[in-house]
């Protein structure tokens, strides 16, 4: 039997499993090629909806494609790997428990990814939050709306100030998309909250360059900047983060503010498995170097039974007439890479000639939060409401399988009825929390509890019981929460 071990299940990984099963299924059915994918996550997170998880326009799961459901002839394995070793055709994988091991291929895909570009800023790794899995856009949601509920019972002062501050860093096409759709809930969050005036809401975009969204050229850029600075967003250009240090964001051009909630999207970097943790050839910025056709290697000097795809390989742009020019890292490119990836694969297995990747951009478009978006295509700008559902519709026919396509569909349906969903599930972090409230301590008298736990997992009620004193009834003590 042949395996055929997928490192990672991305957009490129998860795409070329579902291609590999569909183009190698008669090989599977009679045990000719096994189908190995690792990935210490059961789903793939379509990322281009992150923005919308975060404004609320999105459920969380719905954004995520579980790999268990959609792929079936594909063995999963629920971990991480740490080193690819190709001269002896195997990868070691971390699994989530247990020891680990290395698991032998034949052929390896490596599809790992990139990882959030970070720099040693002092108080980033304390209070910074990334925007690339599913969970941390609803960490981000939860954190505004639980910040909204503590502001309003607050006097104005310092700390309701600081709540009422939001601040990303990065303004990539991530970083502007996440920061206009969660200024766009707190527009809403406003007319449900009449305590707090529109004015004591404050969003800062920190982005190091002269301009925000390099995909899309400079007019484009410049009118987002005026859309947000209308809606009372502070753009910060040519300023980086110094430091954030308890809270306090200090910029380079030396303002200084307290910050609630602080959202690091400052790019991409190599994943570290890729860079440093494999015989392959990586390039100077550890990105795996692959042909036209997706196998690692150069044209002169390929290397067999080794594929490359997505945002941690540096895939040749044949589009673009430029000497040189790699592929853009973003979703069109993974998915229509690890189509032609499967398929290259499959023609080498049967002896045929392999394809170059060649896949012309269908133009770039961002949404700035509901019916607000811009959108171009070489010369064409389209921008506001139209620019916005060209938005929607692109991603929810690009999101794979159509029940995702439907869930999606149905969620923006009920929106556009009832509104967004506001409520904040922040004690989802602490699922114990109400339950160990309950638990009567080991140092307490006998006693009967009779306990009621509010929302926010603390104890209410009474005890009753008998202390060597007699009978007592005595008020519910503070919850201790573990």
């Amino acid at each position: 039997m042949g395996r055929i071990v997928i490192v990672g299940g991305g957009y490129a990984g998860f795409t070329v499993a579902r291609e590999l099963e569909k183009h190698l299924r008669r090989e599977l059915r009679r045990g000719e090629v096994e189908l190995v994918l690792v990935d210490p996550r059961p789903y793939m997170t379509y990322q281009p909806f992150l923005p919308e998880v975060v404004a609320g326009s999105v459920e969380a799961r719905h954004a995520a494609v579980a790999h268990r459901r959609h792929l079936r002839r594909t063995r999963l394995v629920d971990g991480t790997v740490t080193r690819v070793d190709h001269a002896d055709r195997s990868v070691v994988v971390r699994p989530r428990s247990g020891p680990e091991h290395r698991l032998p291929y034949d052929t390896v895909v490596v599809t790992a990814g990139a990882v959030t570009r970070v720099f040693p800023v002092p108080g980033v790794a304390e209070h910074a939050i990334g925007m690339k899995h599913v969970e941390e856009a609803v960490a981000i949601r939860d954190r505004l709306l639980t910040s909204f509920d503590r502001a309003a019972s607050m006097p104005a002062g310092p700390e309701r100030e600081r709540l009422l501050t939001v601040t990303f860093v990065g303004g990539g096409f991530s970083g502007v998309e996440g920061f206009a759709e969660l200024l766009s809930l707190a527009h809403d969050l406003l007319r449900l909250y009449p305590e707090i005036d529109a004015s004591e809401v404050q969003f800062h975009l920190v982005e190091r360059n002269a301009r925000i969204l390099p995909e899309v050229t400079e007019r484009p850029g410049r009118w987002v900047v005026e859309q947000l600075e209308r809606r009372g967003a502070h753009v910060h250009l040519g300023a980086g983060l110094d430091s954030a240090e308890g809270g306090v964001v200090r910029l380079t051009t030396g303002e200084e503010f307290a910050s609630g909630l602080l959202v690091w999207t400052a790019g991409n970097a190599a994943n570290p498995v890729v860079a440093t943790h494999t015989d392959l050839p990586v390039d100077a910025r550890g990105y795996v170097v692959v042909r036209p056709d997706l196998r690692v290697g150069t044209v002169e000097e390929p290397v067999e039974d080794a594929w490359a795809a997505g945002d941690g390989a540096a895939v040749p742009d044949l589009a673009v007439p430029r000497p040189g020019a790699l592929t853009v890292p973003n979703a069109q490119h993974a998915v229509h890479q690890g189509r032609r990836l499967a398929r290259n694969l499959v023609a080498v297995r049967r002896g045929r000639v392999t394809r170059p990747y060649r896949h012309g951009s269908l133009g770039v478009v961002a949404t700035l939060g509901i019916g607000s978006g811009v959108f171009e295509y070489r010369r064409i700008v389209v921008r506001g409401a139209l620019a916005w559902l060209m938005h929607r519709g692109y991603h929810v026919l690009a999101i794979p399988t159509w029940e995702r396509k439907v869930r999606v569909l149905a969620v923006w349906l009920t929106a556009a009825l009832f509104g967004r969903d506001v409520v904040s599930l922040t004690a989802v972090q602490r699922p114990r929390a109400a339950f160990v409230a309950g638990v009567p301590r080991a140092d307490a008298p006998t006693a009967e509890v009779s306990t009621a736990v509010g929302h926010d997992g603390a104890s209410t009620g009474a005890a009753t019981g008998t202390t060597p004193d007699g009978p007592t009834t005595r008020e519910a003590e503070p919850a201790r929460v573990a």
